[in-house]
């Protein structure tokens, strides 16, 4: 046998090696993506291993049948090929019923598992819910829904219809509300048909009022999102036992059913990206104070470094009316002023004009508005980026405490 000869054979191992190679990776990725506690061990294997196994024994076996037709008769040839033939379309055809079965199973799995829930209770069937499609809903109530219901007097007491600042440019259809809801999922049907779940029990007592679709970008390449303009968003965010103290209510001036929930504020700010995209990166980095490639700030080299303005107190690296500078000047007396930030983007289309209309939707929790958002947001009028946002709608709310057990509701002690 010649090598000339040998190559249509090998080619056709190679076909089949990564062919193999190729559902196997299927069947890994699959595993995966089902991640059940019996198969961890799947999650951390490799395909790599799987594509080079498979090629270097398909590869080895077509040169071992090709070198040793020398020494096999004819009819015993055609015995090896029909018996590999056959083998291959038992392997093949036990592969696709055991994928059938797999996913039969899975399905009942799943309907076991709700029906499960139901017999438990609303909440395991919401845990359940959460593990299949990560769906979250947060409810806040605002000012005017107190005075609406008569229940003034049990209003979070510093809880106030949002205040316009200088830099806004209000549009009322998009301001205020007297109750807020936050739907967050997976996938964007989830959150569609959670909405329209919602407004079906709820037809004939609730109105939409206003409604934006928002998103949150992956890490890229690492760390945390970005937002419309070029830049991660949410990297100085307080983590842990930090964050604790300065988003939930323990005020004993607060009614003791809020005692656990969050002052929450949604800002809805239109960005003008074409405008901003004929700025220079050097500008627009002066403008953040932080690199658009890494997110670090100007006199650091990661995300995660602290800027130290001691060090440039003129502003030389940093410039003074870099928004990272003027939002959190790291001084003793504006350490209770931090907050916890959610920011997502938006994109609507084009306007009447065609011009994008994209944004951000800027959501924060904290303890206090006043101490800590509004003066933040004094802070940063006037900074250079106003003039490429514009603030037009949101509004103040109040996050409600959890649900302790079973029998408990939402603001439940509010009513009791």
């Amino acid at each position: 046998m010649q090598w000339a000869d040998a190559v249509p054979n090998l080619m056709i191992g190679l076909r089949e090696g990564l062919e193999a190679g190729l559902v196997v990776s299927i069947l890994l990725a699959a595993l995966r993506k089902i991640r059940r506690p019996q198969d961890s061990a799947a999650e951390a294997v490799s395909t790599v291993p799987v594509w080079l196994g498979a090629v270097t024994v398909a590869g080895s076996l077509a040169a071992i049948l090709t070198f040793s037709t020398d020494v096999l008769s004819s009819r015993a040839q055609q015995i090896v090929g029909g018996s590999l033939s056959v083998l291959a379309v038992f392997l093949v055809t036990g592969m696709v019923f055991w994928m059938r079965r797999t996913a039969m199973g899975l399905s009942a799995q799943l309907r076991g598992e709700v029906e499960r829930a139901v017999a438990i209770g609303a909440g395991a069937l919401a845990l359940t819910a959460f593990l299949a499609v990560g769906l979250t809903v947060t409810v806040s109530f605002g000012a005017s829904l107190f005075d609406r219901v008569g229940l003034a007097a049990r209003k979070p007491k510093k809880l106030t219809p949002m205040k316009i600042f200088p830099d806004d440019a209000p549009e009322a259809a998009w301001m205020h509300g007297d109750l807020l809801i936050q739907l967050c999922a997976n996938n964007p049907d989830t959150v569609h048909h959670a909405l329209r779940d919602l407004t079906r029990h709820t037809r004939g007592a609730m109105q939409l009022r206003w409604k934006m679709h928002g998103y949150n970008p992956p890490p890229r390449p690492s760390g945390a999102g970005r937002n419309l303009l070029g830049f991660k968003d949410g990297t100085a965010n307080p983590v842990g036992g930090e964050a604790g103290g300065l988003v939930w209510v323990d005020d004993p001036a607060e009614p003791a059913w809020a005692r656990g929930g969050s002052y929450q504020v949604v800002r809805l700010i239109r960005m003008l990206v074409e405008f901003w995209d004929r700025v220079s990166i050097n500008e627009q980095e002066k403008m953040f104070g932080r690199r658009r490639d890494s997110g670090a700030p100007l006199d650091g080299h990661a995300d995660t470094d602290n800027p130290d303005y001691a060090a440039d107190p003129k502003g030389a690296v940093i410039p003074l009316t870099a928004h990272i500078r003027k939002a959190n000047p790291r001084t003793p007396a504006t350490g209770d002023q931090c907050l916890v930030r959610r920011p997502y983007n938006y994109d609507l289309g084009v306007d009447a004009n065609g011009e994008l209309q994209a944004g951000h939707v800027f959501v924060c929790y904290q303890e206090d508005v006043r101490r800590q958002f509004e003066t933040v947001q004094q802070r940063l009028a006037g900074e250079p980026l106003v003039d490429y946002v514009q603030p037009f709608g949101g509004g103040y709310f109040f996050a409600l405490p959890g649900v302790r057990d079973q029998v408990d509701w939402y603001a439940s002690g509010m009513f009791s």
